[in-house]
């Protein structure tokens, strides 16, 4: 449909008046002014017909919600948002007013947007916590792993009615088997709920602290940031090149702070007496069984093991 300013622009004298008179017509036939006018009875020629730019509008923008052709390519004025029309009666006056409203493809990306803002990325690919999940992917997929889904969901629902927890999960397992993507699954799930998260892929972690040296700006805001946030998944734990620096300095300031305060969560391919032989290791001073034992009394009374079992979903 053109404007009505368009058409009255375009012919003169005669000719304009009879497009424009026919344009009335037509947007007065419109079904979805006649339906407007059987919710709004009090609704008259003349308060139309000094509306007729808001009723256009209205029934422009009605068309082209109802042919959408996706969030970004919107065609209404206001990207994201249609027309609603609503009529009262004052002192005996009927009036119109129209007001822009927000379309549920709109409402549901400004959800999932926040959610999205909640949740910081550590060299975990994004597209494990951008794109969603299905029931299919968390129940079905993997027989084997319904224990730990059970435990995880569990553990989503108690935080959800109680708060936050001050203890967390460990998810142990082979290769392959769901550990990261049920801790994105967490995370996602609690971000609607307002809780914020970050989620630290090790070994990616563990080598780019070493360019952080030069930075310590960066490397105080890193660590606070993973200090502070309500959820902290250090995702494949035991899979770093462990150096002293790392384990007492950065691993160990983190958890000894969220300690009985907020929730460390933890996916590894190592038991958790597997991971305090690996903590008690470095190449640079070699066994430090101590030191290892010390980092562990900050993980090891602060989560609950849940073995995740199943096959390799890496390998097809």
């Amino acid at each position: 449909m053109e404007s009505l300013g368009d058409v009255l622009k375009s012919l003169p004298n005669e000719k304009y008046r009879q497009r424009a008179e026919d344009r009335v017509k037509e947007i007065l036939a419109d079904p979805q002014v006649q339906k407007l006018r059987t919710k709004y009875p009090m609704l008259d020629e003349y308060t139309m017909k000094i509306n007729m730019n808001r009723l256009y509008q209205y029934v422009t923008e009605y068309r082209n919600c109802s042919n959408c052709p996706g969030l970004d390519r919107c065609p209404n004025d206001f990207a994201g948002h249609y027309t609603m029309i609503t009529v009262e009666t004052e002192n005996g006056r009927t009036n119109l007013y129209d007001q822009k409203v927000s379309c549920k493809k709109f409402i549901a990306q400004q959800t999932q947007d926040a959610v999205r803002s909640r949740i910081r990325s550590f060299y975990v690919d994004e597209r494990a916590l951008s794109q969603g999940y299905s029931s299919m992917e968390i129940f079905d997929k993997d027989p084997a792993r319904e224990e730990a889904v059970d435990r995880v969901i569990q553990y989503i629902l108690t935080t959800k009615q109680e708060g936050l927890q001050k203890t967390g999960l460990y998810l142990a397992g082979s290769f392959g088997t769901g550990k990261t993507f049920l801790m994105c699954y967490l995370l996602h799930e609690l971000a609607k709920s307002g809780y914020t998260g970050a989620i630290v892929y090790m070994p990616d972690f563990a080598e780019d602290l070493k360019a952080m040296f030069q930075d310590p700006m960066k490397l105080k805001e890193t660590i606070d940031a993973l200090k502070d946030t309500d959820l902290l998944i250090f995702d494949d734990i035991g899979a770093e090149n462990l150096n002293p620096w790392l384990r007492d300095h950065v691993m160990g300031s983190i958890l000894n702070y969220r300690m009985n305060r907020k929730p460390t969560f933890f996916t590894s391919n190592h038991d958790l007496n597997a991971l305090e032989r690996h903590f008690s290791f470095t190449s640079k001073d070699g066994d430090e069984e101590f030191k290892g034992k010390r980092i562990m009394d900050r993980i090891r009374p602060f989560v609950e093991v849940v073995l995740v079992n199943g096959f390799n979903k890496r390998g097809g």
